[in-house]
């Protein structure tokens, strides 16, 4: 399998981004496309001593920053490692293309230059996220501020289909994120979207509400960008500042110390559920080919991660599920 991965998209590229593809080669037994400024990529992989086994190196000119406007980075930036995996992928060069930068860009790259599946009304941003007993997949995670319900009806069938397929969980319950479980709740397209789902063929079990999403009702959580975004940071931002303030919590004080090293063990398991790192990163999925999003501060494991699950993504024949699943349609 052949994997492209944008180089100089994150954070903390191009060092960690290279050491992940390191650990996925080492692992997986994978072949590795790094799209990005070759001499750069050789001299950091000299300095830090890592293989590059496995690995061919695309050279590119350009790098897409988090100030490039979305919308023009197809152009405007031809030559970035992005543009250019997304062209490598594209052409059939690779399996799948990852990427830890600019989101809205690759948002964009993946309807224009990928295309979407033939009867999706667009992609959607799929992060999928820790929860009181497992995971769950938000979509839309920030890609259609503006959407349908139709289009809403579509995040569901994907997500459901990536959960069963990647994720392997069975008869993936989906769920309406909403301000009440009710059915008449909601603004119009919330109460049209219940109507449609209510009446699919899907695991639908109704609205959840804000409180409860934590909690592990449901395995696919349906919004549009705008709720799903501000669901997303809300997310991230309160477990960093639990986190924060548990340490400071067990660290400030000599009573903090001892209680800390009676539940060390404990502590660890409660970080390590909640570590973004472990999920990688998120599908755009709609794109016609399999396109992940990596978390923009992404560490070495992180990127490992994100390359296993694009694995899994292939493996799983998603897309081809997707494509099915449409042409049979679900009861409207």
């Amino acid at each position: 399998m052949n994997i492209i991965v944008d180089a100089f998209g994150g954070d903390k590229a191009p060092l960690e981004i290279i050491k992940g593809c390191a650990l996925a080669v080492e692992e997986f037994g994978i072949n590795i496309i790094l799209t990005g400024q070759e001499a750069a990529i050789r001299k950091i992989a000299a300095d830090n001593n890592i293989s590059l086994q496995q690995m061919e190196i695309e050279n590119c000119s350009q790098v897409i920053t988090m100030e490039d406007d979305a919308n023009a980075v197809l152009k405007a930036k031809k030559d970035s490692s992005m543009v250019v995996g997304l062209r490598l992928l594209n052409e059939g060069r690779g399996d799948a293309f990852i990427s830890a930068g600019n989101s809205g860009a690759l948002c964009v790259g993946a309807t224009l230059a990928i295309k979407r599946i033939k009867g999706i009304k667009r992609p959607a941003f799929a992060p999928v996220l820790p929860s009181e007993n497992g995971f769950f997949m938000l979509l839309d995670g920030g890609a259609n501020v503006e959407c349908r319900p139709e289009m809403l009806y579509q995040f569901a069938l994907m997500g459901s289909v990536y959960m069963e397929k990647v994720m392997k969980v069975n008869n993936p319950r989906v769920a309406l994120a909403n301000v009440g479980t009710e059915e008449h709740k909601g603004t119009e397209l919330y109460r049209e979207t219940f109507a449609i789902l209510k009446n699919s063929t899907l695991n639908f079990i109704g609205n959840v509400e804000g409180r409860d999403i934590p909690k592990g009702m449901c395995d696919v959580v349906v919004c549009d960008g705008f709720a799903g975004n501000m669901i997303l940071k809300t997310y991230e931002g309160v477990a960093i500042t639990l986190m924060k303030k548990m340490k400071h919590m067990f660290a400030d004080s000599f009573k903090g110390k001892m209680a800390a090293a009676l539940v060390m063990h404990d502590l660890k398991e409660l970080k390590e559920k909640f570590d973004y790192n472990k999920y990688g990163g998120a599908p755009i999925l709609g794109a016609s080919k399999p396109v992940f999003k990596a978390h923009g501060d992404s560490k070495a494991i992180t990127l490992r991660n994100a390359i296993k699950l694009s694995i899994d993504y292939v493996e799983g024949n998603a897309i081809e599920e997707i494509t099915s699943a449409l042409a049979v349609g679900a009861k409207r």
